[in-house]
């Protein structure tokens, strides 16, 4: 197993470190970013976490929210950090990118496309690009990316032009083996949630905008699902309440709204992701609501979740 900077994982609620976790597993994926709109910690902002997490790094610090999949050298979506994420992670190998939305938390780093592909030194002497990244998006999802301009034009037009990248509208697609199924979300602009499927197992991420969570058949029995859009007790960052009659809560689900939909399409286990500094919440306060809730899990930067 190749190592991790963080060289540590839990599983099963227990800290294991890269020698005990177990290989030959069906789908192996790492949390890349588990952060929020904003980065944790938050620039200028001297509260407890962010000082905490400006002092230890990483878990208690947290990237732009992305996740990896090991199987297939697959990444969702580019938030403005994700070149620092992916050196956190170790991660070695980038194919395919997917994207769940046009939010800059979610694609603003997009440029890391350079990075995994453009050598200036080839490309100055006439020599292209072989093996460009694979863009994979729901259709109006990618008629939002391609959008994102410069006053040259689109980024990702350039980006084609160059051979760094090829883009596919797709609802579904395999990859390595692993089938991959986009599930639109009704929520008033294009956003998809993600159905990863092999030898059995399967696990849903629903990173972001997922509220209403989509009805479909397709998420039954999942052995997993990593959610966002939530935020985790009444009371936030420096005691702020979050009253009932606040806006957030029609765009954010609430843990009993996450537990109601764990209940309905009978899924084992529950991730919660893209975690927000406003919530004020640190990794070891995450740690602990652990306990109170049985078969769910807060993410952290570099959480591996195996199936």
């Amino acid at each position: 197993m190749k190592a991790s900077f963080f060289q540590y994982a839990i599983i099963d609620g227990k800290l294991k470190y890269d020698t005990d976790i177990p290989e030959g597993s069906f789908m192996k994926f790492q949390i890349v970013g588990s952060g929020g709109c904003v980065s944790l910690p938050k620039p200028l902002c001297q509260c407890r976490v962010c000082t905490e997490a400006r002092r230890k790094g990483y878990p208690y610090a947290r990237c732009g929210c992305s996740l990896y999949l090991e199987d297939a050298n697959l990444l969702v979506d580019t938030p403005e950090d994700i070149c620092h994420a992916l050196n956190n992670s170790d991660i070695r190998a980038v194919d395919t990118v997917l994207y769940s939305h046009w939010d800059p938390d979610h694609t603003l780093g997009l440029r890391v496309m350079e990075q995994l592909r453009l050598e200036w030194l080839d490309y100055s002497v006439g020599k292209m690009c072989g093996n460009p990244v694979g863009i994979y998006a729901l259709p109006q999802v990618m008629e939002d990316l391609n959008r994102i301009r410069n006053p040259s034009g689109s980024y990702f037009d350039y980006y084609e032009h160059m051979h760094l990248i090829s883009r596919h509208e797709v609802s579904d697609v395999s990859i390595s083996g692993i089938h991959i199924t986009f599930v639109p979300v009704s929520s008033g602009k294009a956003v998809s949630t993600f159905i990863f499927e092999h030898a059995g197992r399967k696990l849903i991420y629903a990173p972001c905008d997922c509220k209403p969570f989509p009805d479909s058949l397709l998420f039954e029995r999942a052995d997993v699902l990593v959610i966002g859009n939530t935020f985790v007790g009444p009371t936030l960052k420096e005691g702020r309440v979050m009253a009932a009659d606040n806006p957030l809560r029609q765009e954010l689900f609430s843990m009993d709204e996450v537990l109601a939909v764990r209940e309905k399409y009978g899924i084992g286990r529950v991730v919660i992701t893209h975690l927000e500094e406003d919530w004020g919440k640190s990794f070891a306060d995450y740690r602990e609501l652990e306990k109170e809730y049985s078969g769910v899990e807060f993410a952290y930067d570099g959480k591996v979740v195996e199936l």
